[in-house]
Parts: C-alpha cells; structure tokens; sequence
C-alpha cells in the first residue's frame, strides 16, 4: 500500500476522532519512523508491509478510544516531548501555565523545587529547564512512573532527584523552597462520567481526589509546615471549579503573605498559589 492511501485508510478507521486526518498522519508516521519532512516527500512511496500492519493496528487501538498519545508513547508539554504510557497522565496544555507561573516566581533563584505526584515528570522537569538554578524533586507513589520521569529527565537535559513516597501516608524529610502540584482532583463520582479516552486509560489514581475532589489538597496543605522552607512559594493546579476551597486550604496553613488564583488561556480557573 502507497503511504498515502494508508493514510487514508487510517483517517477512515478513526473518523471518529477529533482529527482523523491529523491523527492518522502522526500514526502513519510513528509506524514507519518518519519526521513529518519525510513524511511529505514520501506520500507516494511504498509503505513497507510489517510497518503498515502495525499502522493499522495502532489505528484500531485509536478507534477503540485509546489516547493518541498513548499509542505513539510521547506527547508534547512546554516545546518538549514526554515519554508517556499507562502509568502517567497525558500532559495537558492547561497546565503549561502552572509551570510559566512558578518558573516566574522562581526565576533564576537557587530554589530547591519538588514536584508532588510528578506523573511524567513534565512539570518539575519543565521547571528544571527554565530556571537554571532549581534543584528538583519528583516525587511519586508508582515506582514506573518515577522511571518514565527519570527518562523524560534524561531526554530533556534536565537533572532531578527522585523519590518514590504515598503523600499521603509518608513522612517527607526533607524542605523545599517551592512545593508544586497538580494532584488527583476530580471527585471520585465524577470519574465515570468522563470520556472514555480518561476513565478507561488514564490512571485513575492520578484522578480520584476523593468524595470532594480536596483529599490531597488537605494532605498537602497539612505538611507544608514541614516541608516548606521559610519565604517559600507554592503553586497547585486546580479543576475549574476548586479556587474557592483550595485557597482557603492554602491560607489556613499560615505560612503565606499572600494567596490567590489565576485562570488558565481558556479564562479557567487553573492554580491556586502562596506566596
């Protein structure tokens, strides 16, 4: 089959998706190992037939609703790309502007950064990349997410420690100048009414914040004390519907001048932060 009728045959497969043609492209060019360049200049070749197979397999895993991300392992946070799989949430664009707003607190300060319940890594690492002088913590209870994040440091340049701990349950010993965030916040009778792509692929301990969606916000503000280092920051990403109940959480621990919210770039309410 010429590529581009595999292609086409793919958007076809998946035309359910949001972009079938888009989607299609990107399988057709995981498959067969092809940048997009490449990808354009060969239209008209040949596609090899175990690549092709495999195309088409990765076609029906995307029908049957799997994320496109987990199918081409990657996605892309912040211009870098991610290793990505069942273990770790999907980076989303909302929470790019977590990342721009703590890397602004931070700057170019010697700040000791640790990044709660770190997925992919692709907060911290992030942060790690834009202020140069940032030491950063990972911290998550999944081992294979700690390794996938280990990786995704590797690949994007960026050195962090690593630390495998329940927040929930453990003790942190150790004190930051800035603790980041985004936690399991969706309340658990929420998680079944969401789309299939997230409640059937997603960790759903990467979800489930409990019956009001604040189980780790409390667990988190409760520690702060401990962890916090004087004049230290802290930045959450929140649902749209959290502001409210987490800044009061944030203020209740005492440590803060000041606490507030910012949107995120669909006029959301995504972060919650003490300053």
């Amino acid at each position: 089959m010429v590529i581009y009728e595999l292609t086409n045959t793919i958007s076809k497969i998946i035309q359910n998706s949001d972009a079938p043609h888009f989607e299609a492209e990107l399988i057709v060019m995981s498959a067969l190992k092809l940048d997009r360049a490449k990808y354009l200049i060969s239209k008209t070749d040949k596609a090899d037939e175990k690549a092709c197979g495999m195309a088409l397999e990765m076609a029906d895993r995307r029908k049957a609703g799997e994320p496109l991300a987990y199918i081409l392992g990657k996605s892309e946070f912040m211009g870098m790309e991610f290793i990505v799989n069942r273990d770790t949430l999907i980076p989303r664009q909302d929470t790019e502007c977590v990342v721009e707003f703590a890397a602004a607190l931070i700057g170019d300060k010697p700040y000791s950064v640790i990044d709660i319940g770190t997925g992919s890594g692709c907060i911290g690492i992030s942060i790690g990349k834009l202020c140069k002088n940032t030491s950063v913590t990972l911290l998550d209870i999944n081992r294979n997410a700690l390794d996938t994040a280990a990786e995704n440091a590797r690949l994007n340049g960026v050195k962090v420690d690593l630390l495998c701990a329940d927040i929930l349950n453990d003790t942190i010993d150790r004190k930051f100048n800035a603790v980041i965030s985004n936690p399991p916040y969706i309340k658990t009778e929420i998680i079944k009414t969401l789309q299939t792509e997230v409640k059937d692929f997603e960790p759903v301990r990467a979800l489930d914040g409990g019956s009001d969606g604040l189980l780790f916000y409390r667990r988190i503000c409760e520690i702060l004390p401990g962890i916090l280092n004087k004049n230290g920051i802290a930045v959450f990403e929140t649902g749209y519907d959290q502001r409210e109940a987490v800044c009061e959480l944030v203020k209740n621990t005492g440590l803060f001048k000041t606490v507030g919210a910012k949107k995120d770039l669909a006029g959301n309410d995504r972060l919650v932060y003490g300053i």
